[in-house]
């Protein structure tokens, strides 16, 4: 006779999102797939811990979309593989298991920002290096 318990677990994530400088565009976030294999610990996740397992990654973190994948990786104005066009910045963090080549995540593709608030050093691209429609201040 096997004794099988039944093991529930629930994680909480508080955003930081003082990089938003207005709540415009929020509500019309696309949902993306993220190439979790671009990801850099520390510059664009937390990594996971014994008690919190999974890894999490950063709100505001610039995207761009991968050509050849479709998927989204951190921007990289230096890349010829897409990422050199800013597609939109991550609007909510984001949970993902260590191992995993990919995640979803959602997309700020227009709104209003404080660009010397999202992580990382980041600088506002031209606008022929962009298909976002964000502001910055």
């Amino acid at each position: 006779m096997s004794d099988y318990q039944v093991l529930t677990t629930v994680t909480t994530v508080t955003d930081d999102r003082t990089w938003l400088a207005s709540l415009d565009g929020v509500h019309e976030a696309q949902t993306i797939p993220v190439d979790t294999s671009k990801l850099t610990a520390g510059t664009h996740y937390t990594a996971g811990t014994q008690n919190q397992p999974r890894h999490i990654i950063k709100s505001g973190i610039p995207l761009g979309k991968i050509a050849a994948s479709g998927l989204y990786a951190p921007c990289n104005a230096a890349a010829s593989d897409g990422t050199q066009v800013l597609a939109g910045l991550l609007i909510a963090e984001t949970a993902f298991t260590p191992g995993s080549t990919k995640t979803a995540g959602a997309l700020l593709w227009r709104g209003e920002v404080y660009a010397s608030k999202l992580p990382g050093a980041f600088a506002p691209p031209a606008a022929a290096n962009t298909t976002a429609f964000i502001h910055y201040r």
